[in-house]
């Protein structure tokens, strides 16, 4: 038995290092190491061997297919070297990698930290304020009655306990207004919610910036200053801004915000229906019952506020007719507005 298991070691000893390919290779493995392998067969006979010579079969059978196996996979990495060697013959180092695309910022982030930072040089902090709300916040201490539809189901998400998810960001008036004395000017940037139906105009969760300014002698002048020098910086300087009135519960007198129409300069396009305006967003004097609400005495400090829609600033400054394509997600679009 000992000159067979020589002569099965001598045989993979000239067998193996010939090897061409890696089948090749694994031939061999199951020709020696195999379950059916000359080897295999040798082992189940050990009990034919003298019983003294027994312990001498089985370690020089053990010696031999471990011998096997190393040789296997030497050979193994011989082969693979090779075939990276003849990979490596045809490459040119000196081409250029491909490409790889660069991400960047969803437009609708590029434009919210465009208009943090244009407020920011306008000397306003920025205040930020939790998107679950109790109503006293969101709409009693905001001078909004119990009757008034904003407070309808029907318009507002409602939680448990007296919460909700807020429909603007003008709860952080309150909330800074409680908290420090005049003067303030701050801006509140975020998520808000409304129960709207998804339609080119509208979304149910939508961003909103909400300012606030509070002092001694602030007016309707300064109000329009800080929207018309704002419009000027996020559009272009030959942009114009008028105020129309309106009525907001938590502003004394309120007015709608509405910019020349960017596309067609107020001749009357699809994009402002035809009128030369676009609406921008609601503005206003604080009302003295939102200051006596904080403590503040509405005979000494007065105030402005308004808010606009992030989403509405991104699509009249890229030209999108429809807001669902801020949210879909489609690379095709978003990367046309990068």
């Amino acid at each position: 038995m000992k000159e067979q298991i020589q002569e099965i070691l001598e045989e993979a000893r000239r067998s193996i290092p010939s090897c061409e390919s890696d089948k090749d290779l694994e031939e061999l493995r199951i020709k020696y190491l195999g379950k059916k392998s000359s080897l295999s067969d040798l082992l189940s006979k050990i009990g034919t061997v003298l019983k003294e010579k027994r312990p001498q079969m089985g370690a020089l059978l053990n010696k031999v297919k471990k011998e096997i196996a190393q040789l296997i996979e030497q050979k193994k990495l011989v082969l693979h070297e090779q075939a990276d060697a003849t990979k490596a013959q045809g490459l040119d180092v000196t081409m250029p990698g491909r490409p790889l695309p660069i991400g960047a910022k969803h437009p609708l982030y590029q434009i919210w930290e465009e208009i943090e930072d244009i407020f920011i040089n306008l000397g306003f902090e920025v205040a930020e304020g939790p998107e679950i709300e109790s109503e006293y916040y969101n709409f009693d201490a905001l001078n909004t009655p119990s009757w008034h539809p904003a407070r309808n189901p029907q318009d507002t998400f409602y939680l448990k306990g007296g919460m909700l998810l807020r429909t603007q960001t003008s709860p952080m008036q309150i909330r800074v207004m409680e908290k420090f004395k005049p003067p303030i000017k701050i801006i509140s940037t975020g998520r808000c919610y409304r129960v709207d139906k998804v339609d080119p105009s509208h979304l149910p969760v939508f961003h909103q910036v909400e300012a606030l300014m509070v002092g001694e002698g602030i007016t309707m002048s300064d109000l329009k200053g800080a929207l018309d020098s704002f419009v000027k910086r996020i559009f272009s300087a030959d942009t114009r801004s008028r105020f129309r009135p309106h009525f907001f519960p938590f502003t004394e007198p309120s007015a709608e915000i509405d910019l020349l129409c960017i596309s067609c300069k107020g001749k009357g396009c699809k994009l402002c229906k035809n009128s030369g305006w676009l609406e921008m967003g609601g503005a206003g004097m604080v009302d003295p019952a939102v200051l006596e609400e904080v403590g503040y005495d509405p005979e000494k400090y007065t105030g402005y506020a308004f808010g606009l829609g992030i989403e509405r600033i991104a699509m009249l400054r890229y030209g999108i007719s429809d807001i669902r394509k801020l949210v879909t997600n489609d690379l095709r679009i978003l990367s046309q507005f990068q």
